[in-house]
């Protein structure tokens, strides 16, 4: 692969850049990514994480971004009321660190994550529960969440031999986008840029083939709000619509960093644990089974994080858009309600706070002016 680019034939209103500035800066871009790579991976793997461990918690510490540890901290205000002010600091200095030790992990991936050596780094848990379902011709949805090592999810799955086609946001410097692509689809991880995404995934399911995602995002206003982590988060509905139109099974994941013994250098080792397997017997008695989908999907994400919050990224906004009732400053609506209490898992203490969370939000859009939450 070579460090130049080329000028694409049309602008690309996502890109900020001109092409002639794109096609001046990249590959100097390019060149200095490529030489800090080729530093990480000149160190031993142990001392490469335990810098990024000092990368990120200084970074997390820095005056300047205190702001974000701070609006981390509410966030997991929200998320854990049980815990203290201080264990709430600790676990977003810990998200931090995680962060960095993954930038160095994605950098050393395809050397470390073969055939003959993913077993040492890999743990399988719960995984057997899904392999023999997978093998079936049917199509599949695999989910996971910016929790643990989501690269080393997918990486996984296309190792043990299911062909994957995993959704993602194309990297603006376009040469290390193709550099990302080629290296994944060498272990037949095949990227499906998110922009064409909605043309091209039901073609994939239609051919009974495997589609990933990372799905914690905020989806927008135009999203499905169901509760995640004690408030209500706008989700894909994408998800379940593709799931309902090609009763395509939804299995959701995650793959969480071991830590290791006290005293111990820190490794890349990976336990995958299956949260939930939802099937379409599941969801065809469900009153709304679009909002039984993308509430029980949000459920099992939230149990990935319960489990690990320390490698959770709590600085992403994952409540940012509300729903109609609160940018409007009207009441809970009564028909969210009732979809609420049709969950099975649904009880009223969860459905009180949810409720009650929602009608804080509210008077904070009202105070603020805005419809939009930090």
């Amino acid at each position: 692969m070579t460090g130049t680019a080329t000028i694409p034939s049309r602008y690309d209103k996502r890109d900020p850049l001109t092409p002639f500035q794109r096609y001046l800066t990249q590959p100097l871009a390019y060149g200095a990514i490529r030489t800090a790579l080729a530093g990480v991976n000149a160190m031993p793997l142990s001392s490469a994480l335990r810098l990024g461990r000092v990368l990120g918690r200084t970074f997390g510490g820095m005056s300047a971004n205190r702001k974000r540890v701070d609006r981390a901290v509410e966030r997991l205000t929200v998320a854990m009321p049980e815990l203290d002010d201080q264990e709430r600091y600790r676990l977003v200095m810990l998200s931090y660190e995680h962060l960095a030790m993954l930038a160095a992990e994605l950098a050393v991936l395809p050397r470390y994550l073969t055939e003959d050596a993913w077993s040492e780094i890999i743990e399988l848990g719960s995984l057997e529960k899904v392999i023999r379902p997978l093998l079936d011709d049917r199509p599949s949805l695999l989910l996971t969440a910016h929790c643990g090592n989501w690269e080393v999810l997918g990486y996984t799955m296309a190792l043990l031999g299911f062909r994957m086609h995993a959704v993602y946001r194309p990297l603006d410097l376009r040469p290390a986008d193709h550099w990302l692509r080629q290296t994944r689809s060498r272990r037949g991880l095949e990227l499906v840029d998110k922009f064409g995404a909605m043309h091209r995934l039901p073609k994939l399911l239609a051919q009974n083939e495997s589609v990933a995602f990372v799905a914690d995002q905020n989806a927008g206003q135009r999203g499905l709000h169901v509760p995640f982590l004690g408030r209500l988060a706008s989700s894909y509905k994408s998800i379940g619509l593709m799931a309902i139109q090609h009763r395509a099974r939804i299995i959701v994941g995650c793959a969480q960093r071991q830590c290791p013994q006290a005293g111990k250098p820190a490794q890349m080792k990976y336990r995958i644990e299956i949260e939930d397997r939802i099937d379409p017997e599941d969801w065809e008695g469900q009153p709304d089974p679009l909002f039984y989908i993308t509430a029980r999907y949000r459920r099992a994400i939230e149990q990935s994080v319960r489990r690990a919050p320390e490698q959770y990224l709590w600085m992403h906004r994952i409540w940012k858009s509300r729903p109609r009732h609160e940018r409007l400053d009207k009441p809970f609506p009564d028909l969210l309600r009732a979809k609420l209490e049709a969950l099975p898992w649904m009880t009223q203490e969860e459905l009180d706070a949810i409720v009650h969370r929602s009608d804080l939000d509210r008077a904070v859009l009202r105070e603020q002016g805005t419809s939009e939450l930090r």
